[in-house]
């Protein structure tokens, strides 16, 4: 059996969704192992082929991240469909992802969303991580449920830093570090 996969989705697929797939893949290995998660990203406009924008790969680097050999890719219908867990950039971008798949909707979310609902599962509701399949599931049901409880706004999305002034770059690393434990309280404990 294939290991579960996170989908990370934004527009290029050059800038935000590459530092969050490069990003939540280290966390994942290094808490789960590797193989155990794997974490893919697409655009729903992607520049097809191309690496990752050289801005947010500093970026990732800074962070601890890897940039090497990564190749956008377009959003499709079989990438959502295989996704345990969708990471949308925006809130348009998870509309784009959920009418791409309706049956992705509840396990769908934008990474602030889903960031802030991990924040408010109690501790004895997160998945045990024993089997990831399972517990990527368990985990999306949580945050669902942690809908009413939630105290963190979902925001707008992350920032589009493409061709872009250097200030936009660094909003959204300020963005990626604050969302990073909160991704990993859920995804990588």
């Amino acid at each position: 059996m294939s290991a579960p996969t996170i989908l990370t989705v934004c527009t290029g697929n050059v800038c935000r969704s590459p530092l969050l797939e490069r990003m939540l893949q280290r966390d994942v290995d290094g808490a789960h192992g590797p193989g155990r998660v794997a974490v893919r990203s697409a655009g729903t406009g992607a520049l097809v082929g191309a690496p990752m924008d050289e801005r947010s790969a500093e970026i990732l680097v800074g962070l601890g991240g890897d940039p090497t050999g990564f190749v956008a890719r377009r959003l499709t219908a079989e990438l959502v469909s295989d996704a345990a867990l969708v990471l949308a950039a925006t809130p348009t971008h998870r509309s784009q992802v959920v009418q791409l798949d309706p049956r992705a909707l509840r396990r769908t979310f934008t990474a602030q969303e889903f960031a802030g609902l991990v924040a408010a599962v109690p501790d004895e509701d997160l998945p045990t991580w024993e089997e990831p399949a399972t517990a990527l599931a368990e985990l999306c049901t949580a945050a669902r449920a942690a809908r009413g409880a939630a105290t963190r706004p979902a925001g707008e999305g992350l920032v589009d830093p493409y061709r872009q002034p250097d200030a936009v770059y660094d909003r959204l690393r300020a963005q990626v570090v604050e969302l990073r434990p909160l991704l990993a309280r859920g995804l990588a404990r």
